[in-house]
């Protein structure tokens, strides 16, 4: 489908205007394309060739406004660190209607009602960062929102230094957050969020929008949702960085790709947004950060459920937890969900925390290894591993499903740092080779396999702030 073709629904507006602020586009100067993700095209359908025209750079730069699209920023609160702020929004993000059940939103478009102090841009560094994560996770069977383009410009933005100012393309099935609920519940607005919760019913849970029980069944849904995308961040050694309350997904996604990061050597305690002097968002409490911002969400779901109901559903969260992170991490390992192996799987997070090990590497090792030694030169203590393997052999592990499952590569910051500073000096070609190892983590790609080593201790464990 060509792009003058394409016509876009906004069912969104049809709440009243405490929901959204309708704003175009401020589009930026001397815009090009960067990147354009043929996958998301197909799931769009749009017409490959259109990618590579000067109408989709037009389009992604707010330039050309599709048939049926009003562009608008959605309103939303949100509690950030553990402190409620009354009014959010989208600061910097302008959805531009629905596709195909996508939801189409540019990202560093320019001010809109919600951007208080900011600009309402976004950077080169951080779109780049956006785009190559959120297909990077969806690759590694993550529920995520996606991305089908990042343009660059000539336009300089003001961050700790001058940067050039990018757009990315993002996509997803929802773009309603917890802070959407708690925003009409704070305000005391109880019908508006009634309507909302009908909404998302409709968008996210349809399978419950007819049953007189619907809320406290989308309530439940959520929260085994939040749960199972918990334990898969946990299980591939991903940090979020920021969860508060408006960055986590009605839907169950992984929502905006701040100060993110995969894991270089185990570290259950690894921080990777440097303003998080706490460590709340650190890798090993993303689990109970979950579990805390569902209770925020019950209380804004209050005046529609009934709270007692609420409270035991929520209570079921540390067993979906756990039950979806066990059989994630048993699948890693190749080996049957016995919940004797639970021992197993703590005693070898013990030795990798101790020794410093590869996340990645050691998993991706095991699924090939044929002699103990290459496994133990990975850690520190020889004595401690072999005397796992030991008992680990004694499970039979199915090898050849366990490289289904343990990629060869994920995309670490030092990656993605070689590529933007490339791109900072006008060379792209990382940023697509990084899309397609994101997209297909699982193969050899032996043309880089030196990013499927571990990473280089000068680089490691890099902290990253909300605007990189």
């Amino acid at each position: 489908m060509k792009l003058e073709n394409i016509k876009l629904k906004t069912d969104y507006l049809n709440f009243d205007e405490e929901f959204f602020h309708k704003v175009k586009p401020m589009p930026l100067k001397g815009a090009f394309l960067i990147s354009a993700n043929a996958e998301i095209a197909k799931l769009l359908n749009i017409d490959i060739d259109e990618l590579s025209s000067k109408e989709f750079v037009e389009f992604v730069n707010g330039n050309t406004i599709l048939e049926g699209s009003e562009p608008f920023a959605m309103c939303y609160a949100g509690h950030q660190f553990g402190y409620y702020v009354p009014r959010l929004g989208d600061g910097r993000a302008i959805n531009l209607g629905e596709l195909n059940g996508w939801h189409l939103q540019l990202k560093g478009s320019g001010l809109t009602r919600y951007s208080r102090e900011g600009d309402g841009r976004a950077v080169l560094r951080s779109s780049i960062r956006e785009y190559l994560m959120s297909e990077a996770m969806h690759a590694l069977g993550v529920p995520t929102t996606r991305a089908l383009a990042v343009i660059g410009s000539n336009e300089n933005i003001a961050r700790e230094r001058w940067e050039k100012g990018a757009i990315v393309l993002r996509v997803s099935s929802s773009w309603i957050r917890f802070g959407t609920f708690e925003y009409f519940y704070y305000k005391k607005r109880y019908e508006k969020l009634e309507q909302l919760a009908d909404y998302v019913l409709k968008q996210s849970f349809s399978e419950y929008a007819d049953k007189e029980n619907r809320y406290i069944l989308m309530y439940e849904e959520i929260v085994k949702r939040t749960a199972h995308l918990m334990a898969y961040w946990q299980s591939i050694g991903f940090s979020h960085g920021v969860m508060n309350t408006d960055n986590m997904s009605i839907a169950g996604l992984t929502i905006d790709y701040g100060p993110y990061s995969f894991l270089d050597d185990y570290d259950f305690d690894f921080i990777c947004n440097h303003t998080d002097v706490e460590g709340r968002y650190s890798f090993g409490n993303q689990p109970n950060i979950g579990y805390w911002n569902l209770s925020m969400l019950l209380k804004a779901l209050s005046p529609l459920i009934n709270m007692d109901k609420g409270k035991e559903i929520l209570e079921k969260y540390p067993a979906y937890f756990t039950q979806k992170f066990h059989s994630l991490m048993c699948a890693k390992l190749g080996i049957s969900e016995s919940k004797e192996h639970s021992k197993l799987i703590q005693w070898l997070f013990n030795i990798m925390q101790n020794d410093a090990v590869d996340y990645t590497l050691f998993f991706r090792t095991l699924s090939e290894y044929n002699d103990r030694s290459e496994i133990s030169k990975l850690f520190i203590s020889d004595k401690r591993i072999v005397e796992w393997l030991e008992e680990y052999e004694k499970e039979l592990p199915y090898k050849e499903g366990m490289k289904r499952v343990n990629p060869k590569y994920v995309l670490k910051n030092y990656m993605l740092q070689e590529a933007i500073e490339k791109a900072e000096i006008g060379d792209y070609s990382l940023v697509d080779s990084l899309l397609k190892i994101a997209q297909d983590p699982y193969e050899e790609h032996a043309e880089f396999n030196s990013y499927a080593k571990a990473t280089p201790h000068q680089l490691k464990a890099l902290k990253l702030s909300c605007s990189s």
